[in-house]
């Protein structure tokens, strides 16, 4: 006689079910659907920046199983690469705006923040020469130890060689933290960064929403100054290039008027070195020949009236 085998089929509770259903109808019917890192975020920071959110998105926190199962019940088929994407620490913004918008106002709404020993810089880290407002003592060989000059001022102490302390991508040690803290320096941003973002029109996923106005920005004026120079360089006239070009014209003016100058004096210094040099002007050779004509016409007549 064979054993017949059982299997034990635990319920799931009631308020996980609930759950599932509120994050599928909520993928079913917005817009966007962005996942973010919330890694370190204090709570004071979640609470407020979901509270500034209010009206503009949901904000959702939940288990990746709960997600997961949601994903499966809106079978909606690009939404299924989120289960790539999500890992630890992270929360679901339901939005109908458009993803990157979500996104810029995701990264506006960062704050900057001190930095701890294992951060990452997200930029080159540079401390300047200048006054602090530090006292004499510890911090004179704290401010060394990560390469900073220094000397007493006015019972304080000066910088008076910056360095780079830390380089961009480069792991924060705790000397430079504490550095870091000591000048009240927060170079790290808390905040929700946006990981992924899933477009309900396109039915896509987009990768890498993350927006850095102020790089976009930089990247922007290069690209502008490129251009102009391009259109410079090939003569192409437009509202932007037109102040160049009549400026390079009066340039151009006043060199051919200065060099006309020079050609013209250059005339003149010929000519007085013809009179230095002995020759007759051409005045004085038409005066001499006027007398010569007429003193030969007197003798003609002095000889007619003798005979």
């Amino acid at each position: 006689m064979s054993k017949e085998k059982y299997v034990r089929v635990k319920k799931i509770p009631e308020e996980k079910t609930q759950l599932v259903s509120e994050l599928a109808e909520k993928m079913k019917g917005k817009k966007t659907v962005l996942i973010a890192s919330m890694k370190g975020l204090p709570a004071s920071h979640f609470n407020q920046i979901k509270k500034n959110f209010r009206g503009k998105a949901d904000v959702k926190m939940a288990k990746k199983s709960i997600v997961f199962r949601a994903i499966d019940k809106t079978e909606k088929g690009a939404l299924h690469d989120l289960k790539k994407i999500i890992g630890a620490d992270f929360v679901l913004f339901f939005s109908d705006l458009d993803a990157f918008e979500l996104s810029g106002m995701l990264s506006d709404s960062q704050s900057p923040a001190r930095a701890k020993a294992g951060d990452i810089a997200p930029y080159d880290l540079e401390i300047e020469a200048g006054m602090t407002d530090l006292l004499p003592g510890p911090a004179i060989s704290e401010l060394g130890s990560v390469g900073l000059k220094v000397k007493v001022t006015d019972g304080k102490l000066e910088i008076i060689k910056g360095a780079i302390i830390v380089k961009e991508g480069e792991v924060i040690n705790e000397n430079v933290a504490g550095v870091l803290g000591k000048l009240d320096i927060e170079p790290m941003k808390v905040g929700f960064l946006p990981v992924a973002a899933y477009d309900a029109e396109s039915d896509q996923v987009y990768m890498d929403v993350k927006i850095d106005k102020a790089g976009v920005l930089e990247e922007l004026k290069s690209l502008i100054k490129k251009a102009l120079g391009f259109a410079v360089n090939q003569d192409y006239v437009c509202a932007e290039t037109i102040g160049y070009f009549i400026s390079k014209a009066g340039r151009e003016e006043k060199a051919l008027e200065k060099l006309v100058g020079q050609d013209k004096e250059e005339v003149k210094e010929e000519a007085n070195n013809e009179v230095n040099s002995g020759e007759k002007p051409a005045e004085e050779v038409k005066e001499e020949v006027k007398e010569e004509t007429e003193s030969n016409a007197d003798k003609q007549e002095e000889k007619d009236g003798e005979n």
